[in-house]
Protein backbone atom coordinates (compact mmCIF):
# COMPACT_ATOMS: atom_id res chain seq x y z
CA UNK A 1 0.00 0.00 0.00
CA UNK A 2 1.45 3.38 -1.08
CA UNK A 3 2.03 5.87 2.13
CA UNK A 4 -0.25 8.50 2.35
CA UNK A 5 0.28 12.43 4.33
CA UNK A 6 -0.80 12.01 7.69
CA UNK A 7 -1.16 14.71 10.52
CA UNK A 8 0.16 12.15 12.93
CA UNK A 9 3.82 13.64 14.01
CA UNK A 10 5.57 10.29 15.53
CA UNK A 11 8.25 10.94 18.70
CA UNK A 12 10.83 9.04 19.79
CA UNK A 13 12.77 9.66 23.05
CA UNK A 14 15.91 12.00 23.05
CA UNK A 15 18.75 9.78 23.62
CA UNK A 16 20.39 13.36 24.98
CA UNK A 17 17.96 15.18 27.68
CA UNK A 18 20.57 15.65 29.80
CA UNK A 19 21.99 18.70 27.40
CA UNK A 20 20.89 21.57 24.58
CA UNK A 21 21.60 20.56 21.71
CA UNK A 22 20.37 21.71 18.22
CA UNK A 23 18.18 19.69 15.52
CA UNK A 24 18.52 21.41 12.44
CA UNK A 25 15.78 20.04 9.76
CA UNK A 26 15.17 21.90 5.98
CA UNK A 27 12.12 21.17 3.82
CA UNK A 28 12.62 22.32 0.64
CA UNK A 29 9.29 21.02 -0.77
CA UNK A 30 6.54 22.37 1.01
CA UNK A 31 3.42 22.86 -0.75
CA UNK A 32 -0.36 24.42 0.09
CA UNK A 33 -2.69 26.10 -1.67
CA UNK A 34 -3.62 29.68 -1.93
CA UNK A 35 -6.47 30.83 -0.02
CA UNK A 36 -7.64 32.69 -2.72
CA UNK A 37 -6.98 31.28 -5.94
CA UNK A 38 -6.32 28.13 -5.15
CA UNK A 39 -2.64 28.17 -6.98
CA UNK A 40 -0.28 26.38 -5.25
CA UNK A 41 2.19 28.34 -3.19
CA UNK A 42 5.80 26.85 -2.71
CA UNK A 43 8.36 27.37 0.63
CA UNK A 44 11.13 25.81 2.13
CA UNK A 45 10.96 25.11 5.81
CA UNK A 46 13.80 25.52 8.03
CA UNK A 47 12.95 23.85 11.75
CA UNK A 48 15.10 24.05 14.38
CA UNK A 49 14.97 23.13 17.84
CA UNK A 50 16.13 21.72 21.04
CA UNK A 51 14.74 18.43 22.44
CA UNK A 52 13.52 18.31 26.07
CA UNK A 53 12.45 14.09 26.51
CA UNK A 54 10.83 14.09 22.82
CA UNK A 55 12.53 14.02 19.12
CA UNK A 56 10.35 14.02 15.82
CA UNK A 57 10.64 11.02 13.69
CA UNK A 58 11.66 12.28 10.16
CA UNK A 59 9.17 10.13 7.93
CA UNK A 60 6.04 11.42 10.10
CA UNK A 61 7.49 14.75 9.60
CA UNK A 62 7.28 14.23 5.70
CA UNK A 63 3.96 13.07 5.98
CA UNK A 64 1.96 15.61 8.67
CA UNK A 65 3.87 18.28 6.05
CA UNK A 66 2.76 16.53 2.89
CA UNK A 67 -0.35 16.69 4.31
CA UNK A 68 -0.66 20.42 3.46
CA UNK A 69 -0.31 19.97 -0.03
CA UNK A 70 -4.36 19.87 -1.02
CA UNK A 71 -4.96 22.07 2.18
CA UNK A 72 -5.59 26.50 1.48
CA UNK A 73 -3.81 28.27 3.98
CA UNK A 74 -2.41 31.59 4.47
CA UNK A 75 1.56 31.35 4.80
CA UNK A 76 0.94 33.17 8.45
CA UNK A 77 -1.54 30.96 9.44
CA UNK A 78 0.26 27.72 8.24
CA UNK A 79 3.76 28.72 9.51
CA UNK A 80 2.05 28.85 12.93
CA UNK A 81 0.13 25.67 13.03
CA UNK A 82 2.98 23.45 11.95
CA UNK A 83 5.13 25.12 14.82
CA UNK A 84 2.12 25.01 16.54
CA UNK A 85 1.65 21.45 15.72
CA UNK A 86 5.30 20.14 16.26
CA UNK A 87 5.74 22.56 20.01
CA UNK A 88 2.23 20.18 21.20
CA UNK A 89 3.38 16.48 20.10
CA UNK A 90 7.75 17.56 21.30
CA UNK A 91 7.57 19.66 24.19
CA UNK A 92 10.36 20.91 22.62
CA UNK A 93 12.84 23.96 25.46
CA UNK A 94 12.54 25.90 22.37
CA UNK A 95 11.55 25.61 18.61
CA UNK A 96 12.02 28.32 14.82
CA UNK A 97 10.07 27.54 12.32
CA UNK A 98 11.36 29.97 9.16
CA UNK A 99 9.23 29.43 6.50
CA UNK A 100 9.99 30.91 2.88
CA UNK A 101 7.86 30.84 0.43
CA UNK A 102 8.63 31.49 -3.36
CA UNK A 103 8.05 34.64 -5.07
CA UNK A 104 3.91 35.09 -6.85
CA UNK A 105 2.92 38.50 -7.89
CA UNK A 106 6.38 39.77 -7.72
CA UNK A 107 6.44 39.10 -3.71
CA UNK A 108 8.64 37.22 -1.39
CA UNK A 109 7.21 35.90 2.24
CA UNK A 110 8.95 35.08 5.24
CA UNK A 111 7.28 34.19 8.10
CA UNK A 112 9.85 32.94 11.41
CA UNK A 113 7.55 31.96 14.60
CA UNK A 114 9.51 30.84 17.61
CA UNK A 115 8.41 28.77 20.79
CA UNK A 116 10.29 29.12 24.10
CA UNK A 117 9.33 27.23 27.50
CA UNK A 118 8.81 29.39 30.12
CA UNK A 119 11.94 29.64 32.23
CA UNK A 120 14.49 28.18 29.49
CA UNK A 121 17.51 30.61 28.72
CA UNK A 122 19.40 30.11 25.78
CA UNK A 123 23.11 28.41 26.87
CA UNK A 124 26.16 31.46 25.51
CA UNK A 125 26.91 30.77 21.96
CA UNK A 126 30.41 29.33 21.50
CA UNK A 127 32.29 30.62 18.56
CA UNK A 128 35.25 28.17 17.20
CA UNK A 129 37.44 29.67 14.68
CA UNK A 130 36.79 27.45 11.54
CA UNK A 131 40.03 25.43 10.08
CA UNK A 132 40.44 24.89 6.08
CA UNK A 133 40.70 21.12 5.62
CA UNK A 134 43.48 21.64 3.32
CA UNK A 135 46.64 23.32 4.30
CA UNK A 136 48.61 26.46 2.45
CA UNK A 137 51.85 25.21 3.57
CA UNK A 138 53.63 22.59 1.47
Amino acid sequence: MPTQPSKDLETFPNPAPERDYQIHIEIPEFTCLCPKTGQPDFATLILDYIPDQRCVELKSLKLYIWSFRNEGHFHEAVTNRILGDLVQALEPRYARLVARFYVRGGIFTTVVAEHRRAGWQAPARVELMDFPLQSNFR
